[in-house]
């Protein structure tokens, strides 16, 4: 899967913050909601909107984004 068919940033929603596409779901939201123990199941019924396919990009954004990438300082 790629992350970036699902994920998106636009200026005007959310104040350009990283959203599912199509949605005013911020991924960090997503994340929020993993990080505390909320499953799947339930962050779907909390987000009807959302599929499963969505949560996993949001998790694939995530693991890139946390990747160590080399600096040149």
């Amino acid at each position: 899967m790629n992350w970036r068919d699902r994920i998106t940033v636009d200026l005007s929603v959310c104040h350009g913050k990283t959203c599912i596409r199509g949605t005013r779901i911020m991924a960090s939201i997503i994340l929020d909601n993993l990080a505390a123990g909320i499953d799947e199941a339930e962050i779907l019924r909390s987000y009807p909107s959302l599929t499963s396919e969505d949560i996993q990009a949001t998790i694939a954004y995530a693991a890139e984004l946390a990747c160590e990438r080399e600096r040149v300082v």
